[in-house]
């Protein structure tokens, strides 16, 4: 979403302090690779204890990147005195995420007032070559901040 403006010109810095606060980002070792007004994209390198029975990077772990990069693509556009929750999210494996880690890219399709529209990709990376692996439509509502 080029040319996009966002009513907070420190969103990127909001981002990367609410994404410091959530423990299972920090839990599975996930980073912010990038943060542009309405996209943002989070990687996480494989490792053994984030993989399912056959060894590809688990599930939950893909759907957990995409819809937080879809959660944060939304947050770039909000204004400082609110935070954004996921209401609903639908997500497609399309293959194994078999890499050297996986790359999620979330962004914004409808930004509204109350709730916003995203969708999100998740890619294992192997060796610089993006396979897609899972793509993911989401909701998210735009919530008073609490503190």
């Amino acid at each position: 979403m080029p040319n996009i403006e966002t009513p907070e010109p420190n969103f990127a810095a909001q981002v990367r302090a609410s994404f410091a606060r959530q423990g299972l980002m920090t839990n599975i070792g996930a980073c912010l690779t990038s943060i542009l007004p309405g996209e943002v994209e989070i990687e996480v390198a494989w490792r053994e204890d984030l993989t399912q029975q056959q060894g590809f990077v688990h599930g939950a772990i893909i759907a957990a990147i995409v819809d937080t990069a879809c959660g944060y693509a939304a947050f770039t556009l909000m204004p400082p005195d609110v935070e954004v929750v996921t209401v609903e999210f639908k997500i497609n494996f399309i293959a194994p995420a078999i890499g050297d880690k996986v790359m999620a890219r979330g962004r914004v399709t409808k930004a509204g007032k109350t709730l916003t529209v995203c969708a999100g990709d998740a890619f294992a990376v192997q060796h610089g070559k993006e396979k897609l692996v899972a793509t993911l439509q989401a909701t998210m509502m735009t919530v008073t901040h609490k503190g």
